[in-house]
């Protein structure tokens, strides 16, 4: 435990540092507008976009890798691939997340339940592999589907989507150090088990998916998917059992940040996914869009207590537009909403939180998922992949599987390149972070300096 405990120490050292170092830094931040508030930012233009991707039978080398993309227009290599680590096996890549001083780029897989932690920062045009975590179920004590990763001062909190008994959705959450040491896990509420938690509605299902911190309400807020027996069922044979579509998740959760324990459980039926909060701390309050009835929701706190409403519709739900990914602008005012089944992304003006108004969409490809948007709301980048076998297997060339850049100039999105991933062999393009040269460089500068001026 003391090992442990040192480790965590370290961490949260290191975060102070990288924090008060980007401080010093120019105000311009570009940085993708969705992550931990606890996250050291990117000062400046990105360069790089590391993007986690799903490997595919008789493409390329058939395995899950990460593919890093020169993002940066001044860089001779621009709009390219400049590395690939592959990483054996595929292990339904979806989602990852930066550790709060982004040393590491945490890389989970859904169907392996395998978590691999790259370095970022020693390099970061070639990251290389660090650990990986292959014990996840055993030491969690059984939460399947590793999902959200999640930084946290010194931690990684990360989310299941199922369970190893029966593969259904009641899932929790586990907290690791950084570098990948096991803390605890936290199971999601569910009737019979509230664990201290506030019934609000109908549902009480202990299924999980997404996770977000509000530190200045001591608040953490998870929403609820499905578990490994619907995500690994083929997309048209899970639509068509009518047992399956049951299985899906009706409810958002308010934590007590510091304790870890659930206070509040809000019905929000429909699959409520990502989760993205307000910046200012005057706003206490987070957008989340439901994927079977195409709603966006607004989960609010007023007169100290949480609550949640349906504040508007996606498109037309008969339709099944499949709402998935979602980005908040970094002043609040806008939220983007990526639907995948239409391809399309939509913007909405949420400066009334209570009555979002559509304002611009355009179809960005045959299918879409992820969305990472820069600080300033100026850079756009898109990728397509939702899950292994619910994607369309037929479209058109550069827009079925693909990574594309877009520049926002207030009123239309210009895209400025893309890469088909299916003719570079490379496979399904899922979740995007971000990278750059100037943070790492500024960081080891200030470090080295420091063990100089100790050495003399």
């Amino acid at each position: 435990m003391k090992s442990v405990k040192k480790a965590i120490h370290n961490g949260l050292i290191a975060s102070l540092f990288l924090i008060l170092a980007s401080l010093t830094s120019a105000p311009l931040h570009s940085d993708e507008t969705c992550m931990s508030p606890y996250m050291a930012k990117i000062v400046g233009q990105e360069d790089y976009v590391y993007v986690w991707t799903l490997g595919v039978i008789g493409l390329g080398d058939e395995q899950d890798k990460l593919v890093t993309i020169d993002v940066n227009p001044s860089s001779a290599s621009y709009g390219e691939i400049i590395a690939t680590l592959s990483v054996g096996g595929r292990n339904e890549a979806h989602h990852s997340g930066l550790t709060d001083d982004r040393h590491y780029l945490w890389a989970a897989g859904l169907d392996t339940n395998k978590i691999f932690i790259f370095d970022v920062a020693s390099n970061p045009a070639q990251p290389t592999l660090h650990k990986v975590i292959e014990d996840f179920p055993e030491a969690t004590g059984g939460i399947v589907g590793p999902h959200t990763t999640y930084a946290l001062p010194g931690r990684m909190l990360v989310t299941g989507l199922s369970n190893t008994k029966d593969h259904g959705g009641e899932t929790g959450m586990a907290e690791y150090t950084n570098d990948g040491t096991y803390i605890e896990t936290y199971w999601m509420p569910k009737d019979g088990a509230l664990n201290g938690a506030i019934k609000t509605g109908k549902y009480a299902d202990g299924f999980g998916y997404d996770v977000r911190a509000i530190p200045h309400r001591n608040a953490l807020i998870t929403s609820s998917f499905t578990g490994w027996n619907n995500y690994m069922m083929d997309l048209g044979k899970m639509m068509s059992d009518p047992q399956a579509m049951q299985q899906f998740g009706n409810t958002v959760i308010v934590w007590d940040l510091h304790t870890r324990k659930p206070k509040t459980i809000l019905d929000v039926p429909g699959a409520p996914l990502e989760v993205r909060c307000a910046w200012d701390t005057a706003r206490n309050y987070c957008f989340t869009t439901t994927a079977l009835t195409s709603e966006i929701w607004l989960i609010y706190e007023e007169e100290n207590q949480w609550k949640s409403k349906k504040i508007a519709d996606i498109g037309d739900a008969s339709k099944i537009p499949l709402p998935v990914d979602i980005s908040i602008s970094a002043d609040d005012q806008l939220l983007w909403v990526n639907t995948w089944n239409d391809g399309e992304t939509r913007l909405y003006d949420v400066s009334n939180p209570h009555a979002p108004k559509q304002i611009f969409n355009k179809k960005i490809g045959d299918q879409v998922n992820m969305v990472s948007q820069s600080w300033d709301g100026k850079r756009f980048y898109y990728t397509s992949s939702l899950l292994g076998n619910w994607d369309k297997k037929t479209g058109s060339k550069g827009d079925l599987q693909y990574f594309k850049a877009f520049t926002w100039d207030g009123a239309d999105l210009t895209q400025t390149f893309g890469i088909d991933f299916i003719e570079a062999k490379l496979g399904l393009p899922h979740q995007m972070r971000f990278g750059a040269k100037a943070l790492y460089a500024n960081l080891y500068s200030k470090q080295n300096d420091k063990r100089v001026a100790l050495s003399r």
